[in-house]
């Protein structure tokens, strides 16, 4: 299986099977995310360098890349708790969310919480998005697993294609673009159940 296509966890494959962290090591990781965590949530995180994390956490740069290849590694790692709670709650949460609801409302609710985790987290998301790790990470793979699922449960024409049109408007570029002219999370997350609507007309999803 490869790596970055466990899309149940969202964490690499293999990870499960690597041997036990050193102490030591598991303190560095600590302190790289740490620091990688404070700069992301003080610039932007696409300014933030390797070298910049790698003076904030006090450790060398072999150190930072034997086990993170770029800063969008860093801020996919970050990010793994946020988004594994948000699968849960996809695979067995309450509906509309979780199973059971049409599949109409299941997009928009996974719209709305789509819109809160990048309130909460756009800046962790916009770091991961650099160069193309929004599109190689588990989490991607999760979403648009789920969200092909839901077109092919609703008879939508040509789902590989719509996928990713689907979750284009998700990106945290995006999101963080809207913010900044003034759009409110209530206003995009009511747009984004419009074109909920509008590609599943017989759905009636609630913002």
């Amino acid at each position: 299986m490869d790596r970055r296509t466990d899309l149940l966890t969202g964490r690499p494959a293999s990870e499960d099977d690597r041997p036990p962290e050193r102490a030591d090591a598991a303190r560095n990781r600590a302190k790289v995310l740490r620091a990688a965590a404070g700069l992301f949530a003080t610039r932007d995180p696409r300014t933030v360098t390797m070298d910049d994390i790698a003076r904030a956490a006090g450790v060398g740069r072999g150190t930072l890349y034997r086990r993170y290849p770029d800063t969008g590694s860093i801020a996919v790692a970050l990010l793994d708790e946020h988004e594994r709670d948000l699968q849960e709650r996809l695979l067995r949460g309450e509906p509309p969310l979780g199973p059971g609801a049409p599949p109409g409302e299941r997009l928009a609710a996974f719209y709305a919480a789509m819109v809160a985790l990048l309130e909460a987290h756009g800046h962790l998301l916009l770091g991961a998005e650099s160069g193309s790790s929004r599109f190689t990470t588990g989490a991607y793979g999760f979403w648009r697993a789920h969200l092909r699922a839901l077109l092919v449960a609703g008879d939508v024409p040509d789902p590989d294609a719509m996928t990713d049109a689907l979750l284009a408007p998700l990106s945290a570029e995006v999101y963080a673009h809207q913010r900044e002219r003034g759009l409110s999370p209530e206003r995009i997350a009511a747009a984004l159940a419009e074109l909920t609507r509008r590609t599943l007309p017989g759905a009636t999803p609630e913002a």
